[in-house]
């Protein structure tokens, strides 16, 4: 395919998926906040986390040496966090500050909603160990954000993952509900039903055996608002968006996603896609392709916990 043809298809699967990508999974074009930039950080949490690199809004440093905080449950042993922002609203956290060294994220969302157990039971996989077993073939750390109903379906794998040094998971809710209407059909969670579903998945991840767990949310479907920022205040989390978006949902073409992944990375960039066969079917072949071109690039595999700490 030439390179023109890829760049064609690229488009046409982030076009033609788009909405079918948010619905589903976690991720689209890009962060989707409803109008709550003043939240997105310019500060660190502790000396050697780093800050938000929106470019949209920053606020005020926090005081030097301010603590790093752990959700309530299921994230023993720390890692970087960022401070909270104007009224105590949940940090957001997209690229690394610092822009000039060559790491880059790659972070895959295991989706699964809380009534899609009877697809589960039919034979509809929303796992990927061929994935798994490819990033740790290839020596790639990552960053996987769980849903707490996958872990409850696929707990041996929720525990390998989690107890694997190569990997981190962090927290992707439990159910997979918005935490902002609209947010492309899905059902949303009030405040306090917001809260507790965080709570739920570090509690699965837990009960799985998972213990290479991280202070990290992602919101479904990428949406998020100062309402649903303020009501995770209490749970001491950083919310994880990205920079790069990978167009792997429902995608069929492996090089149409390697390409738009290599052609968005830079220094610093933090790529979301997934960890579902049946809706991510092409991932593994793409990773494939993406993992040893940066690397001939010069660019080295980090987590998010690394990437936030630089």
């Amino acid at each position: 395919m030439t390179s023109s043809l890829r760049k064609a298809a690229a488009a046409a699967v982030l076009s033609g998926a788009l909405g079918a990508v948010l619905a589903g999974c976690g991720g689209g074009a890009g962060p989707s906040n409803g109008g709550a930039g003043q939240a997105r950080l310019g500060a660190s949490a502790t000396p050697s986390a780093s800050a938000s690199a929106s470019a949209r809004a920053s606020a005020p440093a926090p005081a030097p040496g301010a603590a790093s905080a752990l959700p309530r449950a299921g994230a023993p042993g720390k890692a970087p966090t960022l401070a909270p922002g104007p009224g105590g609203l949940t940090p957001v956290f997209e690229r690394a500050r610092q822009k000039t060294e060559k790491t880059v994220a790659l972070t895959f969302d295991a989706d699964m909603t809380s009534d899609q157990g009877p697809r589960a039971a039919g034979g509809e996989h929303f796992d990927n160990p061929q994935l798994i077993d490819t990033l740790r073939a290839l020596k790639v750390p990552s960053t996987v954000f769980m849903t707490g109903r996958w872990a409850e379906e696929y707990p041996d794998q929720a525990k390998a993952i989690g107890t694997d040094p190569n990997f981190e998971i962090a927290n992707h809710s439990y159910s997979h509900h918005a935490f902002k209407s609209p947010c492309y059909g899905l059902p949303t969670l009030d405040g306090a039903a917001a809260r507790a579903d965080v709570d739920r998945a570090f509690d699965a991840f837990r009960k799985a055996g998972a213990v290479n767990t991280v202070p990290y949310f992602r919101f479904p479907g990428g949406c998020y608002d100062d309402q649903a920022l303020r009501a995770l205040s209490t749970a001491k989390v950083t919310a994880v968006q990205w920079d790069v978006v990978s167009g792997d949902a429902f995608a069929k073409d492996p090089d149409a996603v390697a390409e738009q992944v290599l052609a968005g990375v830079k220094p610093g960039s933090l790529v979301v896609m997934h960890c579902t066969r049946s809706a991510a079917p092409v991932t593994e072949e793409a990773i494939r392709t993406i993992v040893p071109e940066l690397r001939k690039r010069g660019y080295r595999f980090v987590k998010v916990s690394e990437l936030m700490g630089t």
